[in-house]
């Protein structure tokens, strides 16, 4: 027999646990821990999660809650960003400027604060309401306002920082390239 009304679907929310957990820890099979953490203690606090509730930002406050669990337990933050600054030398460059740009832009991301890098991603990427993403982290509003605004200034100052490739040369006259 099936049936209909699934209140406590999390499946449904596996995408948004992931990203939101590979933005915390850098690193992917960190991340498919905290997520794996993080619903066991949802399964196990089911009981606490009320009927007609926002399943989404109780998972991610779970989600959150898991994550500063794990760096109070084990100290690894200096860790975790060796190895994520290893593994990234350790790529080959992109062809594309595009795909550079890309990177580029992610590691300036990745280069954040990790408080104002959870806000920022729970309000932009994850399309969460100022009032939800400040819930899921337990703080309040103005000052997710705060670490929002603080990391998108930081990204415009990177962006007016980095400079422009471009696919045009100049040619002399004489149809060289100029220098």
């Amino acid at each position: 027999m099936e049936r209909k009304e699934r209140p406590f679907d999390v499946i449904g929310q596996l995408a948004a646990l992931r990203r939101y957990a590979r933005a915390l820890v850098r690193n992917s099979d960190d991340a498919e821990d905290l997520v794996h953490d993080a619903l066991v203690r949802a399964f196990e606090k089911r009981q606490s999660f009320r009927r007609g509730g926002n399943l989404r930002t109780w998972l991610l406050s779970i989600l959150h809650n898991a994550n500063i669990d794990r760096v109070r337990q084990n100290r690894s933050i200096t860790r975790r960003h060796d190895k994520a600054a290893i593994e990234a030398d350790q790529s080959l460059p992109a062809g594309q400027e595009h795909a550079v740009r890309l990177q580029q832009v992610r590691d300036a991301f990745f280069d954040l604060p990790e408080e104002q890098r959870e806000a920022l991603h729970l309000v932009a990427i994850e399309d969460l309401s100022y009032q939800e993403a400040a819930a899921s982290l337990g703080i309040p509003v103005g000052t997710l306002m705060s670490r929002i605004s603080r990391a998108r200034a930081q990204l415009r100052e990177f962006e007016a920082a980095t400079p422009r490739a471009s696919h045009l040369r100049l040619i002399g006259r004489n149809g060289n390239e100029s220098s």
